[in-house]
């Protein structure tokens, strides 16, 4: 079981299950650090709402003052460019990398793979990183509970912050999960966004 580098909370306290990977935080963590990135993975099955829950998540984290960046995991090829851009024609001859950028935007496109770690790291100089996907990997997570079959993700991965649950499956996952567990309406988009930004500090110094 990983743990945060702060242990404490002004109020509450951290609960820990180390069968099922479970941890609640009290409301109001001490600031330690705001030269690293809070990092929050939101995991789920397709079509349980990972990419809603992050759009919605975006401009109310921005409001609050905080940059956003977002790392997506897709387990099939796909295809950013177009035929006929000069990057596209660029690749086309042979390139292993290629990079535009302009006053206001900047694109790198790699012909290989990336670490969730090294593209973390690419984005050290923002405020959170919501990650989508990468479900295996050790970061602190919010799963996405739809459906009966959702329910298994509770047990299978580690590190899981909180629940964010569809209405119909409610009931079901109060039975799934300890006394206490952090458990979020899906919809619910304003209060998990004010507890991440309460909590940033644990998602900035959680050891992996």
């Amino acid at each position: 079981m990983k743990r945060s580098r702060s242990s404490t909370t002004r109020s509450g306290s951290i609960y820990r299950n180390k069968q099922l990977g479970f941890q609640q935080l009290g409301d109001h963590p001490s600031p330690i650090s705001s030269e690293q990135p809070a990092v929050l993975q939101i995991v789920g099955y397709k079509n349980s709402g990972k990419t809603t829950l992050i759009c919605a998540l975006i401009p109310l984290l921005q409001k609050k003052g905080y940059t956003v960046a977002v790392i997506k995991h897709d387990a099939h090829s796909f295809e950013i460019d177009h035929e006929g851009t000069d990057t596209w024609r660029q690749r086309e001859a042979g390139s292993s990398a290629v990079a535009i950028t302009g006053g206001a935007r900047t694109v790198r496109i790699e012909e290989r793979g990336s670490s969730l770690a090294e593209l973390v790291a690419s984005f050290s100089g923002y405020d959170f990183i919501l990650v989508e996907g990468f479900k295996n990997e050790a970061y602190p997570k919010i799963v996405l509970i739809q459906q009966e079959e959702d329910l298994e993700l509770l047990k299978k991965l580690n590190n899981i912050w909180a629940a964010g649950i569809w209405a119909p499956m409610r009931n079901a996952v109060t039975l799934e999960v300890p006394k206490g567990f952090m458990q979020y309406d899906i919809n619910d988009v304003p209060t998990i966004a004010s507890h991440l930004c309460q909590q940033r500090s644990y998602f900035q110094n959680f050891i992996i």
